[in-house]
């Protein structure tokens, strides 16, 4: 039976400080636990790896020129000659994920861990030029780092952004030099009021903070505009309002949308659109994979015209 080798791939555009955060990872005694190391690097940076670091880690440090090189027969060849315990990836942001997903790994490794960093001070301009791009790469990453914060970085707003993409994705913020990026994420609507009034242009501010703190909402009553969904294989007496948000470019898009109880289901049809007043409950339920979410109880649903504008931005 193979050993199963875990694999941590660091995705980041350049200069986003892969490279210090992997020889930092590297350097962590609970990380390296006393096992081979095999690092393979897709892309050589402003920063150089500290090869005395690597040796002193165990760690084998082997770099790859271009995207045609990473292929099945040149990781098997890294198994036969490193036979590593673990394998960290630093990938190279402008390939794209779509060579990695489909990637046929020798036997025994595993995608354990993808990490995406992302330069605080640069980030807008990523995402108006490269925003499909940057998209593809959050889109499977466990943890999202943004590191040099300043006092002028949009930490709400970016958090937002990837957790509109991702919504299982952590997200930190740090400083230059590590530390935490403290920041209040402000709400645009007041938590204590008898009917949270969710404004059309909020929903999204509002369906990311659900479902970071559905704490908030427990036992609150909200309303908002949404669009019915009704799935195949739906809870009879459920359906989804929702909105459709999106994610990277106009052809691709997710429907972003909490379970709702209703005694009229069977009325609504699917694509229309509802202004609906709810009670929200915290629930563990299958349909959010036997975890705890939002769970509307309809007070209220009332015909509404589409919003100005349809899609959801963060």
């Amino acid at each position: 039976m193979a050993n199963k080798i875990p694999i941590y791939m660091v995705n980041g555009f350049l200069e986003s400080g892969k490279t210090t955060f992997i020889q930092e990872t590297l350097s962590d005694p609970y990380f390296s636990d006393g096992g081979k190391t095999l690092l393979i690097a897709c892309e050589e940076g402003e920063e150089e790896y500290d090869l005395h670091v690597l040796e002193s880690y165990d760690t084998t440090l082997v770099t790859i020129e271009g995207k045609a090189e990473f292929t099945k027969e040149f990781l098997e060849d890294c198994q036969k000659k490193y036979k590593p315990s673990q394998v960290m990836i630093e990938w190279n942001g402008m390939w794209g994920m779509q060579l990695y997903r489909e990637m046929n790994f020798p036997k025994g490794w595993f995608p354990a861990q993808d990490i995406t960093l992302v330069d605080a001070t640069t980030f807008d301009l990523y995402m108006q030029n490269m925003k499909s791009l940057f998209m593809d790469m959050v889109q499977d990453s466990d943890l999202v780092i943004f590191d040099r914060c300043t006092e002028g970085t949009k930490a709400a707003s970016y958090k937002r952004n990837i957790r509109a993409v991702n919504p299982r994705a952590q997200v930190e913020f740090e400083q230059e030099g590590g530390e935490p990026f403290e920041f209040e994420d402000e709400l645009p609507f007041d938590l204590n009021a008898d009917i949270i009034d969710i404004s059309d242009i909020d929903y999204g501010i509002w369906y990311v903070d659900a479902m970071d703190h559905p704490e908030h909402y427990d036992g609150k009553t909200i309303r908002f505009k949404g669009r019915v969904m009704k799935p195949r294989r739906m809870t009879p007496g459920y359906f989804v309002p929702g909105r459709k948000a999106m994610t990277c470019c106009a052809d691709d898009t997710v429907f972003l949308g909490f379970l709702c109880r209703s005694h009229n289901v069977d009325k609504l049809k699917n694509g229309q659109w509802l202004t609906v007043t709810a009670k929200v409950y915290v629930e563990k339920r299958d349909e959010y994979s036997g975890e705890e979410g939002p769970v509307l109880y309809t007070k209220a649903l009332k015909s509404a015209e589409p919003p100005e504008e349809e899609m959801v931005y963060f």
